[in-house]
């Protein structure tokens, strides 16, 4: 539908490439991209404009697009009177950040679709999430709130009301998200352990995980609580530990039959999720399991891990590497659910089963009836009478019952899984959100090379093809930049933090877990366009948006790990390892400047800044650097890496020979040698190892767990 009278003719999204944006390309609502071309039509009509923010896979968003934005009337509604834009969150987070900010601070709450109403200028003025089609629980009908609006809009007085209260919140904005506040000193260690005291206060002890409501993973505050048990071994700290990392992976938030994690639960319990997988969940989580694994021995975190790995690698890998980004949280029912070919899509379809779907998928009915016990498959279910899988019943207890040997029920399990994922394999699928983000990746490629250094079954080519895949389709060699997004062959959106942050580190660990030096080389090239883009020497901040990007209503940070890591954290721990090998760059003097502007912040609320307060940590005590002279690790070298939990560990490889160091430095485009590799060379023609905290180093050594004890020993 168009409008004669409105200030938009038609609707522009199927100009975009974002597929959220396609979404709603049919939608008769004349939506347009953020760009200047809907911000100068809102400022040449004199019309506000009406800001739709969401994501491909968010359930709430396509309930409000089928209720509303399909709707004529409305649709009219928002042509006549307002510039109705939509935009991707996962392509312009800094928007987001900034009108989910506002809609906290007055609402008391967030979530998505977010809907703001802005002057011309960008400037809101009225803000909320999902608004329903008729009046409903205390929030307004969608329709009546747009003529109520455009109401006021005209009325001269009220219109000056609004423009005053859009001034008052732009400085709320920018006092929450822009504020730098009262500098102090590096947090020091009484940070950590008022991150942990308050993590151990506020979990929940009974089910699992944080808060009584619905769960979100908080992989951030797992990585802290775990850095405490290996430095004290507290009991209680451990307990918490283990406990959240078994309500997920036994809940349902993990997927039990494909691998990979759900976005959240919607219960106390972590039985329902929403259905989304999104990749940087399936980044963060397994790299938590990972960490557990080695501190704890238990093999089930192990299997989580390599699970979720293999379901990213079949789901959400680009053919020529690189990763997308979404799993939708909605698909058509299996061809036995539906009552017609024109089903609609349904939240959980794919994922939900009954007993008699297992039976018919698997061919042996002891094999079905043991998944059914073993997952909690009934025929009342936990979910509209269907059932997420859940580990409802024990190995052992299903053994006693069964009266066979555990081994025996273990195999039979593993085969009747696999049997299911067939069959599931038939069902229509979840549609998938195909843009390869330059953030999202560096997680992933995180994930992967940590995978490669602790399971031997885990290979860090997929993260090597991933990296190359960013560098060759999103990183200008010639400018030194990177952009964020990539979408069959289109490059769009400067870079922000989170994008150069994120890779920097995947590149680094990358450069861990194979000692190929171009990885290094990447990570500083992104560190040093850290410091050039992001890096504001007057506020002695790292801001979230590049210096040359777009003018916003607030330029802002990203303090607070939210679904993903804190960027400004790290971005504050990458530039903390790599000034090893750069020690004359800035590098470590923007880390600490950044961690005494924000002090006060850090140390008033440490479990929120989870990010950040392991990176004052990190800078108090040092890097643990181990560096590896070697042609190619030994065995032992594999091994103790594997099987050790090393935080703070950087694993700064080198080749044995000078000739071969100085070919390096020529990669790195380094003109001295830097100390972490200066006189550490190959003791009687074998691989060396020499393990450095705080300018101490210990003795040359063969053994890498040699080197270790020494570390050990000196803390």
């Amino acid at each position: 539908m168009s409008s004669d009278s409105g200030p938009t003719d038609r609707n522009r999204l199927d100009e975009a490439e974002s597929p959220y944006l396609r979404q709603h390309a049919d939608n008769p609502v004349n939506w347009q991209p953020w760009d200047e071309q809907a911000l100068e039509a809102a400022s040449e009509h004199d019309a506000p404009i009406f800001l739709s923010i969401g994501y491909s896979a968010c359930h709430w968003c396509h309930v409000m697009e089928d209720e509303s934005f399909s709707d004529p009337e409305t649709a009219a509604l928002l042509n006549e009177h307002f510039v109705p834009i939509k935009v991707d969150r996962e392509e312009r987070p800094d928007l987001d950040a900034i009108y989910m900010s506002i809609c906290q601070q007055v609402t008391g709450r967030g979530g998505w679709p977010l809907s703001a109403w802005l002057t011309p200028e960008g400037e809101p003025f009225y803000v909320g999430t999902y608004f329903p089609p008729e009046e409903r629980r205390g929030m307004p009908a969608f329709g009546q709130l747009l003529e109520d609006i455009a109401g006021s809009w005209s009325d001269s007085e009220q219109r000056e009301e609004m423009y005053n209260r859009a001034r008052q919140w732009t400085d709320a904005i920018e006092g929450d998200v822009g504020d730098v506040g009262q500098p102090g000193d590096v947090p020091d260690d009484e940070a950590l352990q008022a991150a942990v005291d308050a993590a151990i206060r506020a979990a929940d002890r009974e089910h699992g995980g944080w808060g009584n409501g619905p769960k979100f993973p908080q992989p951030g505050r797992l990585h802290y609580l775990m850095r405490e048990v290996a430095r004290s071994d507290r009991d209680d700290v451990r307990a918490v530990v283990t406990e959240t990392l078994d309500a997920m992976g036994n809940g349902g938030l993990f997927d039990h039959v494909g691998g990979g994690f759900h976005r959240y639960c919607t219960d106390r319990e972590w039985v329902v999720p929403h259905f989304e997988k999104m990749l940087y969940d399936n980044a963060t989580l397994p790299r938590a399991y990972l960490a557990g694994y080695q501190l704890t021995g238990d093999e089930r975190y192990a299997e989580i891990a390599r699970e979720t790995f293999a379901f990213v690698e079949r789901e959400l890998t680009h053919e020529d590497g690189g990763f997308f980004s979404t799993l939708d949280a909605q698909s058509v029912p299996p061809a036995g659910r539906r009552e017609d070919a024109d089903a609609e899509a349904e939240e959980g379809a794919y994922f939900v089963w009954t007993p008699e779907e297992v039976r018919a998928a698997v061919d042996d009915e002891t094999a079905a009836d043991l998944l059914c016990d073993r997952f909690g498959i009934t025929e009342s279910g936990n979910f509209e009478g269907k059932t997420v899988l859940t580990v409802d019943g024990s190995i052992e207890a299903l053994s006693e019952s069964s009266g066979l040997e555990a081994s025996e029920v273990e195999r039979t399990l593993a085969s009747a899984r696999e049997q299911v994922f067939e069959a599931r394999e038939e069902r229509p699928r979840p549609a998938r959100d195909e843009k390869v983000l330059a953030g999202w990746n560096g997680l992933m490629i995180t994930a992967l090379a940590e995978g490669a250094m602790v399971l031997d079954d885990v290979d860090p080519e997929p993260a090597a093809d991933a990296l190359a895949f960013v560098r060759e389709h999103l990183w200008d060699e010639s400018e030194q930049r990177l952009a964020r997004r990539y979408k069959d062959g289109d490059v769009a959106i400067d870079g922000y933090l989170e994008d150069y942050a994120f890779l920097a580190r995947g590149a680094l660990t990358l450069f861990e877990a194979t000692g190929e030096v171009e990885h290094l080389a990447f990570a500083l090239s992104l560190a040093r366009a850290i410091e050039r883009e992001f890096w504001d020497e007057t506020d002695a901040t790292l801001y979230f948006t590049p210096t040359s990007g777009e003018s916003l209503v607030a330029r802002p940070q990203e303090l607070t790990d939210q679904s993903t890591p804190s960027s400004s954290g790290v971005a504050v721990q990458a530039l903390l390892s790599l000034s090893a090998f750069v020690p004359h760059d800035r590098f470590e003097t923007i880390a600490a400047g950044v961690l005494e502007t924000h002090a006060n912040k850090i140390e008033a609320n440490p479990m929120q800044h989870a990010s950040l307060v392991v990176a004052a940590d990190r800078y108090r005590r040092g890097d643990l650097e181990l560096t590896l002279v070697a042609d190619e690790a030994p065995a032992e070298w594999r091994a103790t890496l594997a099987e050790t939990y090393l935080p703070d560990r950087l694993l700064a490889w080198r080749p044995p020979s000078d000739d071969d160091l100085d070919a390096w430095l020529d990669v790195l485009g380094l003109e001295e040698v830097p100390p972490i590799w200066a006189d550490r060379t190959a003791r009687d023609g074998e691989a060396t190892v020499y393990a450095c905290r705080q300018f101490t180093c210990s003795p040359p050594q063969h053994r890498l767990r040699d080197a270790l004890d020494w570390a050990t020993e000196q803390t």
